[in-house]
């Protein structure tokens, strides 16, 4: 009898070892995954809030998908909307981009901490069609050149604002009504806030301010300023606060 009762207590405790083993795999594989989804959280700058039509982007690693609603976009992805495809995306800072049809935007860098202002940094490549930037804090603090539009024609200064920018190559055809009639360069227009637009040439480097009202061009060579929309005529787009774009975007 005490030699099954020994048995007995052997295999109890190899049981109780077995289970213990158990939840500690167990465990070490929920911090793993915690771990895993805060790097993928971390790594991000931000989401698609709004999309009607096609949006991919092709990541640093050249891979190539197809976003919808909610999909996470990070710095170095270059996003790329088709015809008739408005996409808007929302950054960890508050800020928003509103990308227009046929438009290729990179990411080049986004970083916002919010106990390091000191440490802000975003800026948005713009490759070719059209964009509606509305600031966040990393455009409201910290450094004044923190957030930046980079074109092949000029770079693009924000500070707490709201604005259109287009670049047109070599027209704007399909970006908006009439752009097929706007020359080849860089086109912003200023809605509310502080833009300035810099070209860097290596005789003269200007950089020039566009107040609220007015609009920039810039071929690479001159900035010019005028008063009023781009072209000449208002540049409006219009994305509902709640729920999708379809049948509510439209682009003038």
């Amino acid at each position: 009898m005490q030699m099954m009762r020994v048995v007995a207590t052997s295999k109890a405790g190899k049981r109780a070892s077995l289970n213990a083993n158990k939840v500690r795999f167990m465990a070490g594989t929920l911090l793993l995954s915690s771990l895993a989804s805060f790097s993928a959280f971390a790594a991000g700058a931000g989401e698609v809030v709004h999309l009607n039509g096609t949006l991919s982007v092709q990541r640093p690693d050249g891979a190539i998908l197809v976003l919808g609603q909610k999909s996470e976009v990070r710095p170095g992805d270059v996003l790329t909307t088709q015809k008739d495809s408005y996409a808007q995306i929302s950054f960890s800072d508050g800020s928003t981009v509103t990308m227009r049809p046929y438009t290729q935007l990179k990411i080049d860098a986004f970083n916002f901490v919010q106990e390091k202002p000191q440490a802000d940094n975003a800026f948005f490549r713009l490759i070719k069609g059209g964009m509606r930037t509305v600031t966040g804090l990393v455009g409201k603090r910290g450094n004044q050149d923190a957030y930046r539009i980079g074109t092949t024609t000029a770079t693009i200064g924000i500070r707490g604002s709201t604005g259109d920018t287009m670049v047109c190559d070599p027209s704007c055809e399909g970006v908006a009504k009439g752009g097929e009639a706007l020359p080849s360069g860089t086109h912003h227009q200023t809605h509310s806030g502080t833009y300035t637009m810099q070209i860097d040439a290596q005789a003269a480097p200007r950089i020039v301010l566009i107040e609220e009202g007015h609009t920039g061009y810039s071929d690479g060579k001159v900035i010019r300023v005028t008063v009023g929309g781009i072209g000449g005529g208002a540049v409006n787009l219009q994305i509902p606060l709640g729920g999708g774009l379809e049948g509510a975007a439209s682009c003038k």
